[in-house]
């Protein structure tokens, strides 16, 4: 009887021999709005095996607008975004904490009002569409991310400056954050979901956003939480950064994480695989910025080759993940599914010989 695509993810994450790799694909609403049959095609012949629970969570009375879409909105906490492209999320427009001297406590406001009211209730419908789906789900509400968070609230400039010399609140404005994620997160390990994703982006095309030792001292032991709480209840926790994060890619499997998305053709890819095959699952992906944009397939293949060579075992490790953005060819996502089912069947037959 063939795994469902649950079981496939779980033995992927588990290294318990999967009998063919994960599947995932982002598609930005770009994607779906400009390259819809293609879409289509993707979805009909590698369809993910992942998805979102239902969100029994309410509305934020403060959010406005579509981020996705042209113009102002505002998100649950409050802060202004500009977008300038349809199908792409804005960027941060006003923070609400600007001042580069001063982090005012007073003016966060964590979204709780978000909350479900009758939490049982909540969890039994969770439970319920998590009872009627195969997939990997999610929890599709306020996913954890510190960094990310700490970024919108000050603006990027305050927040980078902010870490270096944390004494002007940066640390109890932290600790705000943490706080909320983890009510967040004591509601959703409790009922019936695989798992939580975390997306926080900490690397530029070059190197890490701030030095490894104050990412380790300020942050590293808040993702020790994340990942022991949802462990203690027999979650998987997977976490997501752009960049060059080869620094504390390391860091991120010894914290917990089950696996890591992550820009491998940003870093060593070699090197990476000595630092953390067997131990986290490399979650993607294929280089997006000029590999699934080339106009040969070929160069694809010869890409998913590449990754496979150093970081795939036929015991699991590897999810087959990447995003159809901004010049993507949906003949290119379509040759790298092909050619990780190859190296997958390829790796299957080694073990019937041995």
């Amino acid at each position: 009887m063939s795994q469902t695509p649950r079981e496939v993810v779980t033995s992927c994450l588990r290294f318990e021999y999967p009998e063919r790799l994960g599947r995932d694909v982002w598609y930005l609403p770009w994607a779906e709005q400009n390259h819809p049959q293609e879409v289509a095609e993707i979805r009909r012949r590698f369809p993910s095996d992942f998805g979102y629970s239902v969100n029994p969570f309410q509305p934020s009375l403060r959010a406005k607008g579509d981020p996705m879409m042209p113009g102002i909105s505002i998100d649950d906490w409050g802060v202004a975004r500009a977008n300038l492209q349809k199908g792409i999320m804005g960027e941060v427009h006003d923070p609400i904490l600007p001042d580069p001297d001063h982090v005012d406590l007073e003016a966060i406001k964590p979204p709780y009002e978000t909350f479900p009211t009758d939490t049982e209730a909540a969890r039994d419908k969770v439970n319920r569409s998590c009872a009627e789906s195969d997939l990997f789900l999610f929890a599709p509400a306020h996913q954890p991310q510190p960094w990310q968070q700490y970024q919108f609230l000050r603006g990027t400039e305050n927040a980078m400056m902010d870490v270096m010399h944390p004494e002007n609140g940066t640390i109890e404005a932290l600790a705000i954050i943490h706080e909320f994620n983890l009510r967040n997160l004591e509601f959703w390990v409790q009922t019936d979901v695989d798992g939580i994703v975390m997306p926080d982006d900490w690397g530029s095309q070059l190197q890490l956003l701030i030095p490894p030792q104050i990412w380790r001292d300020l942050f590293k032991p808040l993702y020790r939480d994340y990942c022991e709480l949802a462990h203690s209840h027999g979650k998987f926790l997977l976490m997501h950064s752009d960049g060059q994060i080869s620094e504390i890619f390391e860091d991120l499997a010894e914290v917990g994480f089950d696996a890591v998305n992550s820009q491998l053709f940003c870093m060593d890819i070699p090197e990476l695989g000595r630092k953390a095959k067997g131990k986290t699952t490399f979650w993607g992906e294929i280089d997006r910025q000029h590999i699934l944009p080339s106009p040969d397939p070929q160069v694809v293949r010869d890409a998913v080759r590449k990754v496979a060579k150093y970081l795939y075992d036929p015991s699991g490790g590897i999810i087959a993940q990447m995003e159809f953005s901004l010049g993507t060819k949906g003949a290119n996502v379509i040759a790298a599914f092909e050619e990780w089912d190859k190296i997958h069947e390829e790796g299957r037959k080694t073990i019937r010989r041995s």
